[in-house]
């Protein structure tokens, strides 16, 4: 075994490499990969070593017959930070390949944690923005609409980051975003019906869907990273982890209802989403538009480095056609397969993580960052408002209860297997289509 002074930084550095992935919102399984990795370059035994991960707690232990060294290591903070996960990836191999010495290899992490993500606050801001007018297009609303819900979004987004740099609690921040998202949204609905009876407001700000906005505006606070990062710990036998970042989905999800929920209460907005139609009605091309946008625009959040955003965007293009061709057929008059939603959204989320998992070697990325933002735009916002609205305005009539569950239930499957079709291929099949990795 080495020497003493050497063995305990080896272990910090170690302990530092799975702390900044689990920071960053790696999942469980590609931190113990990584780690192990860095281990072997640090030249700690493998037989010997053993790493412990829990969602905020990380633990190694390196034991002969002799003595034993125990470091603990704390995961302060959580974010998603895909460009990190891709940095540590790459200098783990590098380290191995170039046999770094510690200081070269202390030196690399501290630049990865400390260096500036790649677009400013306001452009993640814009992102984000029209990432949720991309998410209204798709739920069928016109062009003025869709300026409205990203003009929502942009600050409602906005207002979350500087809520999450003066320290306010995460939850907070999502339930007030949410909630000036929602009645900006609202008030553009108002200024639409002014400019429709005034002589003097412009008339292209007049929306013939001026409340679809309300159903986008809040979707940029969407899960998808902790819940797809769930999915995947579940199914590589990181139940514990996993139990963890479904908890925090949750509180995530509840907190984003409830501000959205308020902010329909104070406004005394009616219930417009049960008559909104879920079979699509704008033009293939600018679905295929919309998707591209709305995975540009949380690539962006996610911090998606730039030169991989095209392949982003036909990733998101493909997903939503996938989906839209599955989903839909005869029945509703489209061509297609008609096997509903459910269904098709796992297609859609399936087929492009299994082309993730085939270009993760040759674009050199994590398949997350290629996968995630790509599957984003299928989120089913209608199924979702029309739950809320359906357990907000309940007044003890017969059948409430069953329409409100109905959509939630719907909602929550079609999220989950979104999720399912990311993390099933990358788990089980990206192994024995990129054999090396």
């Amino acid at each position: 075994m080495m020497n003493q002074e050497n063995l305990q930084r080896s272990l910090d550095l170690l302990l530092r490499t799975g702390c900044l992935l689990m920071e960053s919102a790696a999942d469980t399984s590609r931190t113990m990969r990584t780690m192990k990795r860095v281990a072997a370059f640090l030249g700690l035994p493998l037989e010997r070593l053993n790493i412990y991960i829990v969602y905020n707690m990380l633990m190694v232990n390196l034991s002969d017959d002799e003595c034993s060294y125990t470091k603990f290591q704390r995961v302060e903070k959580h974010g998603v930070n895909l460009d990190t996960l891709r940095q540590v990836s790459h200098l783990s191999c590098k380290a191995m390949q170039l046999h770094y010495q510690l200081d070269s290899y202390e030196q690399a992490l501290d630049y990865i944690a400390h260096q500036q993500r790649n677009y400013s606050p306001w452009q993640v801001a814009v992102g984000g923005g029209l990432a949720c007018g991309g998410f209204c297009i798709q739920f069928g609303c016109d062009r003025t609409a869709f300026f409205y819900a990203a003009s929502a979004a942009i600050l409602g987004l906005r207002l979350r980051m500087l809520l999450r740099q003066k320290g306010s609690n995460a939850y907070v921040n999502i339930g007030v975003a949410a909630f000036v998202s929602t009645l900006l949204a609202w008030a553009f609905s108002l200024l639409s019906a002014s400019a429709q009876n005034s002589s003097w407001l412009p008339q292209m700000l007049v929306s013939s869907t001026p409340w679809h906005p309300l159903l986008a505006c809040a979707l940029f606070i969407v899960t998808g990273v902790p819940l797809i990062n769930f999915v995947s710990d579940m199914l590589s036998g990181y139940t514990q982890v996993g139990m963890t970042r479904a908890a925090n989905t949750l509180m995530m999800l509840l907190a984003m209802a409830f501000g959205i929920a308020f902010a329909i209460q104070v406004c005394g907005i009616d219930n417009f989403a049960k008559d909104l139609p879920m079979t699509p009605h704008h033009a293939y091309d600018e679905y295929m538009l919309a998707a591209a946008i709305s995975a540009i625009g949380f690539s962006m959040i996610f911090n998606t480095p730039r030169h991989l955003m095209w392949v982003v965007a036909l990733g998101g293009i493909i997903s939503v056609c996938t989906r839209n061709f599955v989903n839909l057929g005869p029945s509703s008059g489209n061509i297609g397969l008609d096997q509903g939603l459910v269904v098709g959204s796992f297609a859609g989320s399936a087929v492009v993580s299994i082309i993730c998992c085939a270009l993760v070697h040759r674009l050199h990325t994590p398949h997350q960052l290629l996968s995630i933002p790509s599957v984003i735009p299928m989120i089913p916002g209608v199924l979702m408002y029309r739950a809320l609205f359906a357990f907000i305005n309940m007044h003890g009539v017969e059948g409430e209860v069953t329409v409100a569950m109905n959509n939630a239930i719907q909602a929550s499957l079609i999220i989950l297997f979104i999720a399912l079709g990311v993390a099933i291929p990358n788990v089980f099949f990206r192994r024995m289509i990129s054999p090396r990795g």
